[in-house]
């Protein structure tokens, strides 16, 4: 059974996602749905794909979801960091990831360069301001 790490912790009884995303879905199709739901996840399906990443984004950033936004698929300790600044608050990690070392991963970084839903501003334009 995966581990799910959820507002930095390991959670213990995670709830059903109300709605999963398939990285070729029509987001704009899903946009109505969205309001309301407690949970979207977002399927990774191999771990090169990209694609959810951007998902992550859209939902947040575009369609304005304010829920729990949960990774799943092939979700491994190395994808935590960048999917946080995607706005991912919950990441359902694969079998066999130990979830006290994915947990520790999301603090490995004190900055990120590039803007991040949490950070629309990038690191160098908040370093030009000083």
């Amino acid at each position: 059974m995966p581990t799910l790490i959820k507002n930095r912790q390991i959670a213990e009884q995670p709830s059903p996602p109300e709605l999963v995303v398939q990285p070729d879905d029509d987001l704009e199709a899903l946009a109505g749905r969205l309001p309301g739901l407690a949970v979207v996840a977002v399927c990774f399906p191999k771990y090169a794909d990209g694609r959810g990443y951007s998902i992550g984004r859209l939902l947040r950033e575009r369609y304005g979801y304010k829920g729990e936004l949960r990774a799943t698929g092939v979700v491994a300790r190395d994808h935590l960091q960048a999917l946080a600044q995607c706005g991912f608050d919950a990441f359902e990690l694969r079998e066999g990831e130990d979830a006290q070392a994915a947990l520790e991963s999301l603090d490995d970084f004190s900055e990120a360069y590039q803007s991040s839903t949490a950070q629309p501003v990038p690191l160098f334009r908040r370093r030009a301001g000083r």
